[in-house]
């Protein structure tokens, strides 16, 4: 997957970070005092202007919470997640955002129509014209697509995907008229079962580019693409459709509920230098989001892991996002 110019400057997996030592071992000291969070980290000459919470990564804050840790630590957007929007209501949520200057790097999500029922495919087509809507008020780059996995009982990989790419072919006239790009995720083939039958890049470019670029795009998620064979190469054909650039690591041994195998960056075992000198050579230039899905990670104070966050960021991945 990588050449040797390629992953100079890349590290190999951590057996230890900041999220597992104590704060007096904390090289930045302590993260949090009784007033609250302190400001991001003050290492390395890097910026933290294209860095993106996404909200999953910090489950426990609501958005207007996320949003402030957000704009205490420096970040330059956020991603939002359906859900957490859904509790302060769309008007005050827009609110909250145009209040902080952050950037809506991603809404998550759309997507999860799979479907065969034509009375369940109507039901996932009105979710996901609302799910446009809410992007749309809150002007975020994209709205990432999650395709869902087989119905009950079906085995046809095939027939789900053509039914995928068909229910974004519905949706396409509506983002357009929005101005909202569809932003398909491909996902690692461990969950082509229960959420994604679109399991590499390649299959998502090929839906993509049936449309044009302004409409239909891809997320690039590197716990989902790091395996992929060929992918600097795909990234490449890629080029102006990558509309996120989300991050966070492969981490083994992979627990038992597989939702939640996303590690920090640096704590796994994927070459974040390398993919994402590829992922700036195809010319992506937005934000980039870290969205990790963590039970150990979720119970420790969310402000300590944003910081260690932008930590991880400043030293494995903003260094190479000139390419």
């Amino acid at each position: 997957m990588t050449g040797p110019s390629d992953r100079a400057g890349s590290t190999g997996p951590r057996t230890a970070g900041p999220l597992d030592q104590g704060k007096g071992d904390d090289p930045l000291g302590p993260s949090t005092t009784d007033e609250g969070p302190l400001g991001p980290p003050t290492t390395g000459a890097g910026s933290l202007g294209r860095l993106s919470l996404n909200q999953r990564t910090t489950a426990s804050w609501s958005l207007p919470e996320a949003v402030d840790g957000s704009v205490a630590a420096g970040l330059g957007a956020i991603g939002v997640w359906r859900e957490q929007l859904a509790e302060v209501g769309l008007d005050e949520g827009c609110r909250l955002v145009r209040k902080s200057g952050l950037r809506v790097s991603s809404l998550c999500r759309g997507g999860f129509f799979t479907t065969a029922d034509p009375a369940e495919a109507r039901e996932a087509e009105a979710r996901n014209r609302q799910a446009l809507e809410e992007a749309a008020a809150l002007g975020a780059a994209t709205l990432v697509l999650v395709p869902g996995g087989l119905p009950p009982g079906d085995r046809d990989l095939g027939a789900a995907r053509v039914r995928a790419a068909s229910a974004i072919e519905r949706l396409v006239p509506y983002a357009r008229e929005l101005g909202v790009t569809l932003g398909i995720e491909p996902m690692n083939p461990i969950y082509a079962a229960d959420r994604g039958v679109i399991s590499t890049l390649a299959q998502a470019l090929d839906i993509a580019e049936r449309f044009d670029a302004q409409d239909v795009g891809v997320v690039v998620d590197t716990f989902h693409v790091w395996w992929e064979p060929g992918l600097s190469e795909t990234l490449q054909r890629a080029g102006e459709r990558i509309v996120s650039y989300q991050v966070c690591d492969w981490i083994t041994p992979i627990p038992a509920d597989t939702l939640l195998a996303r590690g920090m960056m640096g704590d796994g075992h994927i070459d974040f230098p390398a993919i994402t000198r590829w992922v700036a050579r195809a010319g992506y230039r937005g934000d980039v989001e870290v969205e990790i899905f963590n039970a150990d990670l979720w119970s420790r104070p969310p402000a300590d892991v944003v910081r260690t966050m932008a930590e991880r960021y400043l030293e494995l991945v903003e260094p190479y996002l000139a390419a």
